[in-house]
């Protein structure tokens, strides 16, 4: 079957959870949420939750670990960097049964055209959990409006058909 056969037999609406995690953001100003959420939608998809959890690794576990049963897809964002607060990636990683390694290469590819060598910096991932994607992203607005519109958007239902096989 072709990929575009496999796009076509895909859902054309799944289910989400948007994580922010954050020790400054709440809910009032989480404009990199906001913007996750509104792509969705506006894709056609189903924000089936929210929350925002600080930068600790057993929160951020936690977080996703209770909202992935609930979801097909749970995006994240914010604590992909190197300051000594982000611990997304190692908290995200540890939960993950495959990881799919392009999505954090072509991320920071996108980003490389975009901000430069800077984009070295993030540590942008996803993967799965059982019948789960996950997505890990970085806090800048900008950043994920980038990985949304040219990543996730268009592969997110052909992702949730392969784990649904």
């Amino acid at each position: 079957m072709s990929i575009e056969q496999h796009r076509q037999t895909a859902p054309a609406s799944v289910r989400c959870f948007v994580l922010t995690i954050s020790d400054t953001r709440t809910e009032a100003d989480d404009v990199s949420g906001d913007a996750i959420a509104a792509l969705l939608t506006g894709g056609g998809h189903v924000v089936h939750g929210r929350s925002v959890v600080k930068d600790d690794p057993a929160a951020v576990a936690g977080a996703v670990r209770a909202h992935a049963s609930d979801a097909q897809v749970v995006i994240t964002t914010g604590g992909t960097g190197i300051t000594s607060r982000d611990s997304t990636f190692e908290a995200i990683a540890g939960l993950l049964d495959k990881r799919l390694d392009g999505f954090g290469e072509l991320f920071r590819a996108l980003s490389y055209a975009e901000i430069g060598s800077a984009a070295m910096l993030t540590r942008a991932c996803a993967g799965t959990m059982g019948r789960t994607a996950v997505f890990s992203l970085p806090g800048s607005e900008n950043a994920v409006r980038l990985a949304m519109t040219k990543l996730i958007l268009p592969e997110i239902g052909h992702v949730v058909r392969e784990l649904e096989r």
